[in-house]
């Protein structure tokens, strides 16, 4: 298994967790309210939201990738 690979996966399992936790939170009190008065998430839960699926997708890609230049 070479560094990509692991570097992948990492990311992606990483990238789950914050969109586990983003979106978790994103059910609590404080963001209902906020979200009800402002019309968004507060900013933690969004940069978990967003930093989670960038990750994941950036994993992913590095999966994906890394397989496709050892096969060809």
């Amino acid at each position: 298994m070479n560094q990509s690979r692991i570097i992948g996966i990492v990311l992606l399992v990483v990238g789950v967790g914050m969109l586990i936790v983003g979106l978790n939170s994103s059910h609590s009190a404080v963001d209902q309210i906020s979200n009800t008065f402002t019309g968004r998430f507060t900013q933690a839960t969004t940069w978990y939201i967003v930093g989670g699926a960038v990750a994941g997708i950036a994993g992913l890609a590095m999966l994906l990738g890394g397989a496709r230049g050892r096969n060809a």
